[in-house]
């Protein structure tokens, strides 16, 4: 038991720092680059994802294992999982028009655009491939730390982004550029947890 709970434990590290979905995988840049501009915004867009890909985690990894492996289906995976991230979104979206509407017209596009971040779809993928999906805790932990990692990122983005606001950056490096720069060092900063496996 405790052996078990010790290799959960590193996994979940694994997923979320050393192998961070957004700054070594490179998925999920959309949002990442896109809303990464003010820290509650940052945040608000990280609970999201946490949410859409720790439950797309659990019920992709279900139909695959009662669905789609015995059936021989696992062809049509990406199709399926597709869906099933739409309909998690959909299910966010409407919360969040309800419930927290400022967060909602904050995220604006980038809410819809949870269901074609390829980080969420990755995710699932990969806990097929690697074989998570037999496991359906293991596979919800994974997305879960996942997606704790890219919060991690973004959160971390949007607090250099509005720090660097107010210096004296030369103009061709205002903007996007700075931003590239600054997730490109993020990257190489995040290699140093590489020694953590």
């Amino acid at each position: 038991m405790g052996e078990t709970i010790v290799n959960l434990v590193g996994l979940m590290i694994t997923a979320s720092l050393v192998n961070n979905v957004v700054l070594s995988q490179f998925l999920g840049l959309c949002p990442f680059l896109g809303v990464s501009k003010k820290t509650d915004t940052a945040l608000g867009m990280g609970g999201a994802c946490i949410f859409v890909i720790t439950l797309a985690s659990l019920v992709c990894s279900l139909i695959y294992k009662f669905i789609l492996d015995p059936l021989d289906l696992s062809y049509l995976k990406t199709i399926v999982f597709i869906l099933v991230i739409a309909m998690l979104v959909q299910f966010v979206e409407m919360i969040l028009k309800k419930y927290i509407v400022s967060l909602y017209q904050a995220l604006g596009v980038y809410l819809p655009l949870i269901t074609t971040n390829c980080a969420v779809l990755g995710v699932a993928l990969n806990n097929v491939t690697d074989g998570y999906y037999e496991n359906p805790l293991t596979s919800t932990l994974v997305g879960f730390a996942t997606a704790v990692g890219f919060t991690i990122a973004i959160v971390i983005l949007a607090g250099l982004r509005e720090k660097m606001e107010y210096n004296d950056i030369p103009a061709p490096f205002k903007g996007m550029p700075l931003v590239l720069l600054t997730s490109g060092l993020m990257a190489i900063a995040f290699t140093g947890f590489s020694a953590l496996k």
